[in-house]
């Protein structure tokens, strides 16, 4: 009989998404090995606002690297793997980039997690690999299509992952998040990119108004990892959707910044923002009825009602955090 799970190692700790899932952990009572990007200033990211650390040992590295993997995998029962070059335009100029990190990076932490007898390796996937739908709502079976050299990279890491389960019988669970948003969300997403040019003036500089999503807010992200760790062992080598089953466009998502701003916008198009014809997903929408079954994961911030509730913390948390966001927004408000 396996031991219980104590203590996760979890890459891109210092993220968006990753440092919610840490505080909820913590919350919960586990144990942390939090991996941050290296950067010369010792910089925790969002994890410098974590007060308590007793339970959380900081590590600095890249996961391409064996040396620091190695070290911060020790004693770890579980690997949550949410790290990952993530920036979409960045991998039209870059892909080599984004092959080394998404997958290389995360053969390394496989390879590592068999050397440690990990008892659960979570992997997290994105919406992104499903390209343009096919069919809606999107179940796990559609199909997986590289439309950008991002998704590419993200398909190529999700199939290591399985294969390790498949070849090495390491007990792997692949979630994928349906545009997870909410606070500490940087500019490259277009949710926040919305918001701070609302807080900070009238003009919306975006792209392609039309394009649909499937938002989920991060909490209920948060919540769906600590599902995976506590599911029982039918979660094994099996992919999960993350989403609420409704899309919101754009154009959608700026009228409802404008009623809760009570604020009139002028939208303008940024032809940077606008991806090239044959790379632009157009709508992803989630059937997330297996997460449902197998995790008993279900989003508690659901339709219209829902998506407004959590966009209106996250224009809360915005407001209060504005100064941070001056630098990144002024190429917006000129």
């Amino acid at each position: 009989m396996k031991k219980k799970i104590k203590r996760i190692l979890i890459t891109g700790a210092e993220g968006f998404i990753g440092s919610h899932v840490v505080e909820l952990l913590l919350l919960k009572g586990y144990k942390i090995n939090a991996f941050i990007n290296y950067n010369f200033l010792n910089n925790k990211g969002h994890l410098s606002q974590i007060k308590k650390t007793k339970n959380i040992n900081f590590y600095f590295g890249d996961i391409r690297d064996e040396k620091i993997v190695d070290k911060a995998m020790k004693n770890c029962d579980a690997v949550m793997n949410l790290a990952a070059l993530i920036g979409i335009p960045y991998s039209y100029e870059a892909p080599s980039s984004y092959v080394s990190t998404n997958i290389m990076g995360t053969l390394n932490l496989l390879n590592y997690s068999l050397k440690h007898k990990i008892q659960r390796f979570i992997h997290t996937s994105t919406s992104e690999v499903y390209g343009s739908a096919q069919f809606v709502p999107i179940t796990e079976k559609h199909p997986l299509v590289g439309q950008s050299p991002y998704s590419a990279t993200k398909i190529g890491a999700d199939h290591m992952v399985t294969s390790f389960n498949k070849s090495f019988k390491l007990n792997t669970i692949i979630l994928r998040p349906f545009n997870t948003f909410g606070p500490r969300q940087s500019l490259r997403a277009v949710i926040p990119t919305i918001i701070a040019q609302a807080i900070s003036g009238k003009k919306i500089k975006i792209g392609n108004l039309k394009t649909r999503r499937d938002f989920t807010y991060v909490y209920d992200t948060a919540e769906a990892f600590l599902k995976a760790i506590t599911c029982n062992n039918k979660a094994y080598g099996k992919t999960f959707n993350l989403g609420t089953g409704y899309d919101f466009s754009i154009l959608e998502i700026i009228r409802l910044v404008e009623k809760i701003l009570n604020k009139k916008l002028i939208i303008k198009t940024d032809r940077k923002r606008v991806r090239p014809s044959k790379s632009e997903v157009l709508r992803l929408i989630s059937d997330n009825s297996l997460a449902k079954k197998t995790l008993n994961w279900k989003p508690k911030y659901l339709k219209i009602k829902g998506f407004e509730k959590g966009l209106k913390k996250t224009i809360e948390y915005m407001k209060k955090d504005i100064l941070s966001y001056n630098n990144d927004i002024s190429d917006y408000i000129k």
